[in-house]
């Protein structure tokens, strides 16, 4: 911006002042050019009263180098001869013709006439005999451009100083609204990356569209501090909320006796109750200052060793409705970062999808491959497909679908762009769906683009 403003000022002082400066550089020249006729019209003047009382050669020589250009060779004197004689004596360096001399005594009028070097100035005066002399004065061109340069640089420096103090006035006031505009970009960065603690300071010399534009951001800032902090509280409150009826289920649940249903629903009930701890103490860690930050990172986990964990879970409800399924690929540890229980919840989301979508009876299956950048999960069955894979990514976009909340496959998405990867969802040889998860062994700073579908 700073420089726009340069540009502009620089282009528009340059503008008037030239607009000033040629004319008068031109008028300095005319100026010039009269001075030097005007001082040879003044040398003529001078010698006239000589040639008016005489016509003697010694008598106007001597008259001649009285003057100072006389003395200096740039004035000549042609007398006309006396007697019967026509023509033209010369007193002085001559420089004109004699058709030029005989001319201007035969017109009786002044003029100029071109010459080498310059311009001859002649005049006329009526000697005492009632006959015409002619007064030559030579004007150098020199004589007719002295001062000109001088006074042109001297214009050319007053316009350079013009031009250089409009640019120190367009720096302050370009200093004045650039550094409002940064100040207001660093914050709304600074936001961005989750300061909430950042605010514009308003200063008096920056424009007014600049102040109302940090008003609005500080306002806007408050207001998602406000947000956040109310999140914080609803989400604190109803995980608190969630502790007496988990502790009814807990107790209920001790009661079911032996077998793998009962095994079963303890073990969820664990689980459900340590998910709802981590969320309070996520809740209150953030909570802790603005703009701070989330849970602190957590470590990795064995991809592998969940995925086994996972899949014996859900073969006890797999075998009660009649579930084919297999696991492959899972035998080897493959070290991800990703905390194990985000992961678990991840596969949680994908596999209940199979059992809430599909009829039971249908088959499924776990398959686990390693690259050499990470690992690739897929989870196929032989259901009725997705219509829309597209849309099944979208945060709650089948909330209204069969009961669904629309949040499983957001869960999944978010756990594996976490570590630089993506998730793809697709036909599957066996003839349903199949989500494909690709985790990467480091974590990446900008998560990897959303792929489209695959068929």
């Amino acid at each position: 911006m700073r420089g726009a403003l340069f540009k502009v000022c620089v282009a528009v002082t340059t503008m008037v002042a030239l607009a000033f400066l040629i004319p008068l550089g031109l008028m300095v020249r005319e100026t010039a050019r009269e001075r030097a006729f005007t001082a040879a019209e003044r040398q003529a003047a001078t010698l006239g009263p000589a040639l008016a009382i005489t016509t003697d050669e010694q008598a106007l020589t001597r008259a001649l180098a009285s003057t100072q250009d006389g003395a200096a060779g740039l004035i000549a004197l042609h007398v006309p001869r006396g007697g019967t004689g026509s023509g033209f004596d010369t007193v002085g360096h001559e420089r004109v013709g004699a058709d030029a001399v005989t001319a201007a005594a035969a017109n009786g009028r002044s003029g100029t006439t071109g010459v080498d070097g310059g311009y001859a100035y002649l005049e006329p005066v009526a000697v005492n005999d009632g006959r015409v002399a002619v007064i030559e004065v030579f004007i150098p061109d020199a004589e007719l451009t002295r001062g000109v340069t001088t006074a042109w640089l001297v214009l050319s420096g007053v316009a350079l100083t013009l031009v250089l103090i409009s640019v120190a006035v367009a720096d302050r006031l370009g200093t004045r609204i650039v550094g409002a505009a940064r100040r207001l970009a660093a914050a709304s960065k600074a936001l961005g990356e989750g300061d909430l603690a950042v605010r514009v300071p308003q200063a008096d010399g920056s424009p007014r569209e600049l102040r109302e534009a940090a008003a609005a951001f500080n306002a806007m800032a408050d207001r998602v501090v406000r947000l956040l902090a109310a999140e914080r509280e609803l989400a604190a409150d109803l995980s608190h909320r969630l502790r007496t009826p988990l502790t009814v289920l807990r107790l209920n649940a001790a009661s079911l006796g032996q077998g793998d249903a009962a095994e079963q629903t303890r073990h969820a009930v664990a689980q459900l109750e340590r998910e709802v701890d981590q969320i309070i103490r996520a809740v209150r860690g953030r909570g802790s200052a603005p703009g701070a930050e989330g849970a602190p990172a957590a470590v990795g986990c064995d991809a592998a060793e969940v995925i086994r964990d996972r899949a014996e879970f859900w073969s006890a409800l797999a075998e009660d409705e009649g579930r084919p399924w297999q696991l492959a690929g899972a035998e080897r540890p493959v070290s991800v970062p990703v905390p194990g229980a985000d992961l678990a919840a991840a596969l949680d989301a994908m596999l209940g999808n199979v059992f809430r979508h599909t009829p039971e009876g249908t088959a499924f299956s776990i398959d686990v491959h390693g690259t050499r950048d990470g690992v690739i999960v897929l989870v196929s069955d032989a259901g009725p497909g997705i219509p829309d894979p597209e849309l099944a990514l979208r945060r709650g976009a089948g909330a209204q679908r069969d009961g669904s909340t629309g949040l499983g496959l957001d869960i999944v998405r978010r756990v594996a762009e976490s570590t630089g990867g993506d998730v793809a969802v697709g036909r599957s040889v066996l003839g349903g769906t199949e989500i494909r998860v690709r985790l990467l062994h480091e974590r990446s700073a900008v998560p990897a683009p959303r792929r489209r579908a695959r068929r």
